[in-house]
């Protein structure tokens, strides 16, 4: 396995295997890799016979006040893993390497209208610009004919999907289920921060994503009535603070007032403890 970190010699790696007929698989990371990231990778395997992993935290995703000081970095332990999974090559280049001025001073943005109004968007502004901006370097860098996402981040798979349909994109987006701990909880690098008590608690987010399907299963049709079920089941966390649950369209992501049956939803949540934001979500197509 190659660790590779320069822009110039990922894009000549990418480009010659390529050339030799090779199917590459991207698989983008933060890094702190846990079983749901090994399950992305695992999944492109299955679509591609070379597959890179990128660990980069972006700069440009954190707002102010944010976890990027924080955000845990533990380079030499996810080379290991990912090199026990048979990966090829993992791209992890500096900030000075992405943004060679620096995040303040990038001029060109990919920004994909609309999708961002709802959900973690709306709470985190700017938040999906630099998503989309970051990945859209990351497949002119690393050149791959497959990506791979987890589908707990929903919103924004569905926001890069966009972005690779409007701007032509000749790369096929795999979505893979969101991996869950024992308890339903999701896998987060986030969860290292939880102290033992919010750890207990945080599984509401997965009973409230639960309720919600349930209640759709149910036949409820009103928005508002599914939305107070995932607020009830987060209410028995008393030191969840609810920043938002919410249901919309899977492919506009605008807010409805009713669901239709054949209709596809996204139903999200996100819940702080303490300083730690912890976001859930699924999508159901209504019976």
């Amino acid at each position: 396995m190659e660790v590779i970190q320069t822009v110039a010699a990922m894009q000549a790696h990418a480009e010659a295997r390529r050339r030799e007929g090779r199917r590459l698989a991207l698989v983008p990371t933060m890094g702190a890799l846990h079983e749901g990231h090994l399950t992305l990778v695992s999944a492109a395997r299955c679509h591609a016979d070379h597959v890179t992993v990128s660990i980069f935290v972006n700069p440009t995703q954190f707002g102010p006040g944010e976890d990027y000081a924080r955000y845990p970095r533990q380079l030499a332990r996810d080379v290991a893993a990912l090199e026990a999974l048979g990966v090829d090559v993992v791209f992890a280049p500096s900030v000075a390497e992405m943004y060679p001025e620096g995040p303040e001073a990038n001029l060109t943005w990919v920004y994909v209208e609309r999708l961002d109004a709802h959900l973690c968007g709306r709470y985190r502004p700017g938040h999906f610009r630099g998503v989309t901006t970051v990945v859209a370097k990351l497949f002119n860098i690393c050149k791959p004919h497959v990506a791979v996402f987890g589908l707990k981040d929903a919103q924004q798979f569905q926001i890069i999907r966009r972005m690779v349909r409007d701007l032509h994109y000749d790369i096929e987006l795999i979505g893979v289920p969101t991996v869950r701990a024992a308890d339903g909880l999701a896998l987060s690098s986030r969860n290292a921060y939880l102290t033992p008590e919010e750890r207990t608690q945080a599984v509401v987010l997965s009973q409230a994503i639960e309720a919600a399907q349930q209640a759709i299963r149910q036949g409820e049709q009103r928005v508002e009535a599914i939305v107070e079920a995932m607020r009830q089941t987060l209410a028995r966390a008393p030191l969840a603070r609810v920043q938002y649950a919410e249901v919309v369209d899977a492919e506009t992501l605008q807010p409805v007032d009713r669901i239709m049956p054949g209709q596809q939803v996204l139903i999200g949540v996100a819940v702080f403890f303490g300083q730690t934001r912890l976001i859930d979500s699924a999508f159901v197509e209504v019976p």
